[in-house]
């Protein structure tokens, strides 16, 4: 049977896929306001402070562990940069979607990274949302500038879900710690870029922050953007990468795209054909496939779950050990 554990870790996975396929339409709006690395720069920047407490975890980590850690955040420093830019010169439904070009890449990232050859579920699970990306995209890979900066992001977003799990094997870190050591350094990288470029004589990054009377729809927006997409929805993912798959994660998160497309289609108003409906819907399926890969194998899931403190005290739980406890 199942465990109440891996259920209610793929449940809250949905949820954060939910929360994730808004934040194209919020952030597409927010934009109108204020810019890129400014809202990037805030909405770090406050999950930072309120995170704070939780860097005290780091005083017993080598430094080799803290690099480690901050390298992680470097990379989704990375994936905002290219998503965020890309979500301003593109459709938010397209960004919506394109992104899940993540789970494609996260098995080739996993194989060559992780040492963890995919299982033919996998490949057939991704396959599917590879196809239904490829419905919504019109049949055609025509990439405009704000498109190729999300398919960069969705990229990064598979190399960061292997560099979360690689850092977060030895249970050295609680998932709290690094969503806050990654916000400081997303915050942190975006200031100091818009600060450079104010410096340059580039003043469009850097501006005063928008009145809250004025702007209260903006600050709204900000307020989801940190307690939804960044504390609850972060803190989420790095809590099931460190009891799953890299693979699983991303494939489970499937279904973010088709969030995305029907809340962009409420709240700003943009309409997909039905070809794109049915991509979606592939995307779905690709989603309700890695869901059921624990179902046949549930003891061996389990084995693959366990916290590296719960393992053989010869060795915590390896790529090779991941390998040979993959449903």
């Amino acid at each position: 049977m199942r465990s109440r554990f891996n259920v209610s870790a793929d449940l809250l996975l949905l949820v954060v896929a939910f929360i994730w396929g808004t934040s194209y339409g919020v952030v597409k709006s927010a934009l109108l306001v204020y810019p890129v690395l400014g809202l990037l720069a805030l909405r770090f920047g406050i999950t930072f402070v309120l995170l704070a407490p939780a860097l005290r975890a780091l005083g017993p980590l080598r430094w080799r562990q803290r690099f480690g850690i901050a390298g992680a955040g470097c990379v989704l420093l990375g994936i905002f940069l290219a998503e965020t830019y890309g979500v301003q010169l593109t459709r938010a439904s397209n960004a919506a979607f394109l992104i899940s070009l993540c789970v494609v890449m996260t098995p080739l990232v996993e194989w060559v990274w992780l040492k963890r050859s995919p299982r033919g579920i996998e490949w057939l699970a991704a396959g599917l949302s590879l196809l239904g990306a490829f419905l919504i995209g019109g049949g055609r890979l025509a990439l405009a500038p704000g498109d190729a900066l999300v398919v960069l992001a969705a990229l990064l977003r598979a190399i960061n879900v292997c560099a979360t799990k690689r850092v977060m094997q030895a249970g050295a870190v609680s998932p709290l710690t690094m969503t806050a050591v990654q916000s400081g350094v997303v915050s942190l990288g975006c200031a100091a870029l818009a600060l450079g470029l104010a410096r340059a004589g580039i003043h469009s990054q850097w501006q005063p922050l928008p009145p809250l009377l004025r702007h209260a729809g903006f600050w709204a927006i900000v307020l989801y953007l940190v307690a939804g997409c960044t504390l609850f929805a972060f803190f989420v993912q790095n809590y099931a990468v460190h009891r799953s798959t890299p693979t699983r994660v991303s494939l489970l998160m499937g279904s973010e795209p088709v969030f995305g497309a029907l809340f962009a289609w409420v709240w700003l108003g943009e309409h997909l054909p039905p070809v794109a409906w049915v991509g979606g819907g592939l995307i779905v399926l690709g989603s309700w496939l890695a869901s059921s890969l624990t179902a046949h194998h549930p003891k061996r899931m389990e084995a693959a779950a366990r916290p590296a403190s719960d393992a053989s005290p010869t060795h915590t739980i390896s790529p090779d050990l991941l390998m040979q406890r993959e449903p």
